[in-house]
């Protein structure tokens, strides 16, 4: 009688401790669950937000640079012209301090062309040269501010690219989806002029170079 009584007493606590065991085991599991939709609607969430840089972006400076100065451009855009060499007296006048990453905002007519060139030259290492041979000639290729790409091969002999492969790259897909991520960006970002300009994620109070010094130097000073 006594072993029997024992018995039942160890098979409740054996139930008791299964109950309990699977009670902890469910809310744990719930937990996770619910931590793990936590999680994927934040990455989701994150994924949707327009962004300043993306991978694909074109960047130049030393990545651990404490500005980073983000521009919007149209290779066809008179400013954009005009502001390449400020940016880069700004670079040169700091030294490691400034990275400048570059967004494609092809506004005007014809201009997807154009970035779809200068992304397949990147391909060959070429994207910098490829650029500067651009806006140098942009009067030439971009008449009425009405991108012509037939009127800028002959602009771009001198950088040694490889045109016959660069305009296979041109049509590739992954080509047409970078642009169109940097355009959707643009978007969410409500850029709609070039050269739009944002310094550590902020952009500027108004437009004009002064304004985009005023907060590099302000950047600089923050980061020392």
């Amino acid at each position: 009688m006594k072993q029997k009584v024992l018995f039942v007493v160890a098979l409740a606590g054996l139930l008791l401790a299964f109950v309990v065991g699977r009670s902890y085991y469910v809310a744990s599991q719930n937990e996770q669950a619910a931590a793990a939709a936590s999680a994927a609607a934040s990455s989701a969430a994150a994924a949707s937000m327009p962004k300043l840089v993306r991978p694909h972006s074109p960047t130049l400076g030393p990545a651990n640079a404490p500005v980073v100065i983000v521009e919007f451009f149209d290779p066809a855009c008179e400013t954009c012209a005009v502001f390449a060499p400020m940016v880069k007296e700004l670079q040169a006048a700091h030294p490691d301090k400034i990275r400048l990453v570059l967004r494609y905002a092809p506004f005007h007519a014809g201009s997807e062309t154009v970035v779809a060139a200068l992304e397949a030259s990147r391909r060959q290492e070429k994207f910098w040269p490829t650029l500067e041979a651009l806006f140098s000639s942009q009067a030439k290729w971009a008449p009425n501010h009405t991108s012509q790409m037939g009127l800028a091969w002959p602009h771009l002999e001198g950088v040694g690219l490889d045109f016959a492969r660069m305009r296979t790259d041109m049509m590739d897909p992954e080509v047409t989806r970078v642009i169109m991520e940097d355009l959707e960006d643009a978007r969410r970002l409500n850029v709609t002029m070039t050269p739009e300009f944002f310094v550590n994620g902020k952009p500027l109070p108004s437009f004009g170079y002064a304004e985009l010094k005023a907060l590099v130097d302000e950047a600089l000073a923050q980061a020392r």
